[in-house]
C-alpha cells in the first residue's frame, strides 16, 4: 500500500473519530448534527487541520453547528466579502424577476447582513419595499407582517397582473384584426363605394318649376307654346286627336 493511501486512511479515521467525539456531547439538535457532519466531510489538508484546532480549542458542549459557521466565516469569508453581500441585499428589488427568483435571492444575501433584518417584521418590511411598484400598491395597504403569508400573497398579486396583462393583449390583438385589411375598415370602403353612385346621383337631379305660360309644372319645352300635342309632344295633331289616347284607343276598338 502506496504512503499516500495510507495518509488518506489515516485522514479518514481521525475526521470519523473526530465526529464521534462532537456528536457525543449530545449537545446539538438532529438537525444541525448531520450539517456538522457533512461539513467536516468536506474539508481538505489545511482546512481541516485548523478545524481540529477549533475543535481542540472548544470546551465540548460548544462544539456545534453554529460554532462552525461563525469560526468558518471569520477565518476564510473575507470582510470585504461579506460587505459586498451586505450591500447587495441593502440594494435588493425585485425588477424583472418573479416572486419565486426575487424570494430566494433575498434569503440567500440576508445571511450577511446580521442585525438589518433579524426580526420577521424587519424581513417582511424590507421585501415589502423591494416590490415591483405593481405588486406593491396591492400588498402595501393589507400591512402583512409575516414573511410566509406576505410571500403568498405576493405571488397571488402577481399571477393577477400576469393574468391582466394576457387579457389585454387578447384585445389588443383583437382589434387589430379587426382593423385589418379584412376587417371592418375594408367593409366600410366597400359600403362607401357602393353608396358613392347613389349619392351623386340625387345631387344631379333638377326639381322642375312651374311653368310661365302654362301655369303648370313640365319637363322640357312648353307644348302649349310649341303647338305640340300635349300626349305625345307631336306636330300632326293636337291632344284630343291624339292615337295615345286612352278615350281614342277605346273607339278604335
Amino acid at each position: 500500500m502506496s504512503t499516500r493511501a495510507t495518509r488518506g486512511r489515516g485522514r479518514g479515521r481521525g475526521r470519523g473519530s473526530t465526529w464521534a467525539g462532537s456528536s457525543s456531547s449530545g449537545h446539538m439538535s438532529t438537525v444541525d448534527a448531520p450539517k456538522l457532519k457533512g461539513a467536516i466531510l468536506l474539508l481538505r489538508d489545511e482546512v481541516y487541520q485548523w478545524w481540529l484546532t477549533v475543535r481542540d480549542g472548544s470546551p465540548a458542549d460548544r462544539v456545534t453547528w453554529e460554532l462552525f459557521k461563525t469560526a468558518f466565516k471569520g477565518k476564510y469569508v473575507g470582510t470585504s466579502y461579506v460587505d459586498a453581500r451586505r450591500k447587495e441585499f441593502l440594494n435588493l428589488v425585485q425588477g424583472g424577476k418573479t416572486i419565486v427568483k426575487y424570494k430566494a435571492e433575498f434569503l440567500r444575501l440576508s445571511r450577511y447582513t446580521v442585525g438589518i433584518v433579524a426580526t420577521e417584521y424587519e424581513r417582511s418590511v424590507r421585501f415589502e419595499d423591494g416590490l415591483r411598484d405593481e405588486l406593491m400598491v396591492l400588498i402595501a395597504p393589507q400591512r402583512e407582517r409575516d414573511f410566509a403569508a406576505l410571500v403568498e400573497k405576493a405571488m397571488i398579486a402577481e399571477e393577477v397582473k400576469r393574468t391582466e396583462r394576457q387579457n389585454h393583449e387578447k384585445d389588443q390583438n383583437r382589434f387589430r384584426r379587426d382593423s385589418g385589411p379584412s376587417g371592418g375598415a375594408s367593409r366600410s370602403v366597400k359600403r362607401a363605394r357602393v353608396e358613392k353612385p347613389v349619392r351623386a346621383v340625387l345631387m344631379n337631379v333638377v326639381r322642375p318649376q312651374v311653368c310661365g305660360d302654362y301655369g303648370k309644372v313640365h319637363l322640357g319645352e312648353c307644348r302649349k307654346c310649341s303647338s305640340a300635342c300635349f300626349q305625345c309632344g307631336s306636330m300632326e295633331h293636337k291632344v284630343k286627336d291624339c292615337p295615345q289616347r286612352t278615350d281614342q284607343v277605346q273607339l278604335a276598338e
